[in-house]
This record gives structure tokens, sequence and C-alpha cells, in this order.
């Protein structure tokens, strides 16, 4: 039974949970980590690979970002994963988006890294940016991509073959108390366990998230094929309805005009919360998206009327040489309306960590050396 015995014990091996064991493995202490499938499948490796501080309100949660992005940095060295310290693009062709960014670069205070372009500019920096029309554009040199489906598994090898970290995956925990956990067969003891379940809500503590009011939130992604000739995308790209998504920009008066435009324009774009990013792995390929729809019964089925806004609202920023579409997938996240994360003590010595609202490649890392 010694050997059942661990100082952590965390439940889930998504970018949550692996930071969790990351920031408790650093520290020296004895850590297993339970995976009901055989690799990593959720929302941590069907993203954009990207980390965005970029999004995140000035103050705590854009600190906790970046020291996110510190770790990031370290770990991609130690565990030998791809990682691309490209910056990211916000492209205005309304002057109601160029007054959007302009006040946002005002907060000279704030912390972000950013500066104006011109049109004329703005090209230096991608050569997938349609000019026609560009107001101008703002760029942050703080953001960052990895390839998800990669990285997450990279990160758990570094953990498990340098730091020691115990995984046991293909194992589903189906009982945790304070200090134990099964997954019926076998009884594990931990001094601390973390639930890091993502939107598997119905399995361990369900009364618990009934109760808290979390949601789940579907998006839609698509990915093209490898671009031709080492094509590069250089930032990652985004344009006026990503304005309208992060909380980084909400406090900004100048935004009333781009939603009610937006909304007069296109109702569906508000209707199925679509923002466009553009990133591009380390395989040359381009990844696109998404969408958000709310609920806790979210269909299992692609909506192809989606992809239709998602690429035809690309179609008014970006070009790439490719635009084949090579695979479409959809995600789902936990989010509670109004918070950042929901992180509750069920019973003494349980901790659920979750409802990180989509930033889990951007926040998890932070968040695990606030609580850990």
């Amino acid at each position: 039974m010694m050997n059942n015995k661990f100082d952590v014990a965390i439940v889930g091996a998504g970018i949550v949970g692996l930071a969790m064991a990351y920031t408790a493995a650093q520290k020296g202490e004895k850590v297993i980590v339970f995976e009901k499938n055989p690799r990593a499948v959720g929302a941590s490796v069907r993203n954009f690979g990207l980390l965005w501080p970029i999004g995140q309100p000035a103050g705590d949660l854009f600190d906790r970002a970046m020291r996110s992005r510190e770790t990031w940095l370290k770990a991609s060295e130690k565990c030998g994963l791809w990682l691309k310290q490209n910056g990211s693009l916000h492209l205005a062709y309304h002057d109601d988006e160029m007054d959007v960014l302009n006040a946002f670069y005002e907060q000279s205070d704030a912390g972000y890294r950013v500066k104006m372009l011109s049109p004329d500019d703005v090209q230096a920096y991608s050569p997938a940016v349609k000019t026609h029309g560009l107001k101008g554009g703002m760029y942050s040199e703080t953001e960052c991509t990895v390839t998800s489906r990669q990285a997450i598994p990279q990160l758990a090898a570094y953990l498990e073959n340098e730091l020691g970290v115990e995984f046991h995956f293909g194992s589903a925990v189906t009982h945790v108390a304070s200090g134990v956990l099964s997954d019926f067969y076998e009884t594990w003891q931990a001094e601390r366990i973390f639930i890091c379940s993502g939107t598997e809500f119905e399995t361990l503590y369900p009364n618990i998230f009934r109760s808290s009011g979390i949601t789940k939130c579907k998006l839609q992604m698509l990915r093209t094929n490898t671009q031709p000739s080492n094509w590069d995308l250089q930032a990652s790209l985004c344009a006026g309805l990503t304005l309208l998504h992060y909380a980084s920009f909400a406090h900004l008066n100048e935004l009333h005009a781009v939603r009610e435009r937006y909304n007069h324009e296109n109702p569906e774009l508000a209707k199925y919360g679509i923002h466009v990013l553009v990133s591009q792995n380390q395989f040359g390929e381009i990844i696109l998206g998404d969408s958000h729809e709310y609920g806790w019964d979210v269909s299992p089925f692609d909506s192809q009327n989606i992809n239709r806004l998602i690429l035809e609202y690309l179609g008014t920023f970006a070009h790439f040489p490719d635009t084949t579409i090579a695979e479409t997938w959809y995600g789902i996240y936990a989010k509670l309306p109004g918070r950042t994360d929901f992180v509750v003590e069920a019973e003494p010595g349980v901790y659920i960590v979750n409802g990180l609202s989509g930033a889990g490649m951007t926040m998890s890392f932070g968040l695990a050396q606030e609580i850990v």
C-alpha cells in the first residue's frame, strides 16, 4: 500500500491537470495523474494552440497569463516541444474598430506589449493580411503558438520520464473522498486531490457542478492542408469580431459601435458567438475558428452553416496559398458565466479546478501556481 500513497493526485490529463502536476512535481511532491482515455482527447488538443495573454483584462488575470507564458517557455525547452513566439495581429477594416484599438493602446500603464501599425506597417507582420480597405492594426508581442496535439502528450511524457509523475491512462476514477480515490479495482491515497476533468461533469461531484451554474461551450474549428513552400503566417491573426469576444476590450466604450454594426450586418455572428482567429502549427497547417454555443446538451454534430460563416468572415481579412480544408472538428470546454475559473473545495483536501472558459492553454500554469 505504500506505493499507493501520494502527496498529490490529479484526475484529468488535459492542460489543467498537467499544469497542476507540473507545478507540484517541480516542488518535489509525489504526484499521480489519472486519465480515463488512452490519451488526452478533450479541449486541450482541440484548440488553436494559442497562448493569448492579450485577451485577458489588465491586472491579476493578465499577470496570471504572463506567468503561464513564462512557464510555457521554460517547459518547451525542457520538453523539446515546438513553441513559436510569433505575437498576434489585430486588424481593423472599419473606423469603429480602429477607435477600439486606439483606445486599448492608450492604456499605457496596463502592461500590454503592443504597438499601433499603419496599413503599410501591417504587411511586415503577416503575408496573409488582405490590405484592401485596411485601416490599420495593432501588434502584440506576447502571444505564442504550440501544436496542441503534440504539446500535450510531450508535456505528459516529460512529467513521467523526468519528474517522476505516475500516469494511469485508460483509468477512470469512480470514487473520490478526502485522502482517497479509486478506479473501482484499486485504491490510492493522496493528501490533496485535484479534479481537473474538463466537461466530464456527470462523473464526480455532479451536484456541485449542477448547483454552480457552470455550463458547456461547443466550438467549431477547421484546419487547412500544409501550406506550400514553407509559407509562414508569422503573427497569429484576428479582426474586428475578436474585439467583441475578449474581456481585455470589454470595458471600452468604443466597443458599442462595433457590436451594433455587426449585429445589424449579420445577427448570426452573435447568435453563434463567432469570431475568427488564425494560427499556424509546426506542420505549416492553418488552424481556423471558432464559434460558441452554450448549454449542457450540446449537439454532437457540426453545423456547416457555422463553418460557412467562419470562412466567409475569414475571407474579409486573410488569404493563404492553399485554402483547402483538410479537417473539421468541434471542441467543448467548461464555462461559469461571470467567472474566469471554478475552484472549489468539494470536501477536505479535494479540490475541483475547472471552468477556465476556453483559456486553458493561456491560464493553466499560472492558476496552478496559485493553488497547488
